[in-house]
């Protein structure tokens, strides 16, 4: 479960005041609204990395309110996946895991569990730079899912991607979530995002939350 309650959030004239929504166990959540409405705001103060001025975040029934990213126990993928180039498709689902000191047959069983469920095997000692769109975003959500978290956050993983690796995308996220049964709040400007993967619809208006 997502519980947001009450959060404020302040950036010189920037202010959103009292966000609340609940996103239930295991539910996709779509958070919709205009650009400059505050969406990746919001993420970003429930993965830690927003300073908040007043509110709570409660992630799988902990308080997590002051907790460091690190410490949150969650998957965040950012708008532009944020991969290291300079590795490899290997090297960065394991990532993760290597600075939590997973012993290393461990490392290699969960990258090879992540690249099946993910359909990146063939990939796997490729390095990033030169990867596809679509190939991109399934490292990156592979990496997020890495330890897994109970909580999955997306910021706009699907805007840079053509229509058909869009659709592909859909399925795969359908999957994952069926799978893994992980909680999802993904951020987008897309009615065609939310129509196909929402459990639930949050919308962004004038600093307010309508569901």
């Amino acid at each position: 479960m997502i519980t947001v309650e009450q959060l404020s959030i302040r950036q010189g004239a920037f202010r959103l005041e009292s966000v609340s929504f609940v996103v239930p166990t295991g539910q996709y959540a779509v958070l919709m609204g205009r650009t400059g409405s505050g969406k990746t705001t919001v993420l970003e103060a429930i993965a830690g990395l927003r300073r908040i001025h007043g509110g709570r975040v409660i992630l799988a029934g902990r308080d997590v309110t002051c907790e460091k990213p690190g410490a949150r126990n969650l998957g965040y993928v950012p708008q532009d996946g944020a991969l290291f180039t300079s590795m490899t498709v290997r090297a960065n689902l394991g990532f993760a895991l290597s600075i939590r000191r997973w012993p290393r047959e461990k490392i290699n069983a969960r990258v090879s569990e992540l690249a099946g469920l993910l359909g990146i095997t063939h990939l796997l000692d490729r390095r990033v730079f030169g990867l596809s769109g679509g190939e991109a975003q399934r490292v990156a959500l592979g990496r997020a899912l890495a330890a897994h978290p109970p909580v999955l956050l997306l910021d706009e993983p699907l805007s840079a991607l053509d229509e058909d690796t869009r659709n592909e995308m859909y399925g795969l996220l359908k999957s994952v979530r069926a799978r893994t049964g992980v909680t999802a709040l993904h951020v987008t400007h897309s009615p065609a995002d939310a129509e196909r993967l929402a459990d639930v619809v949050f919308r962004l208006r004038d600093g307010k939350i309508a569901s």
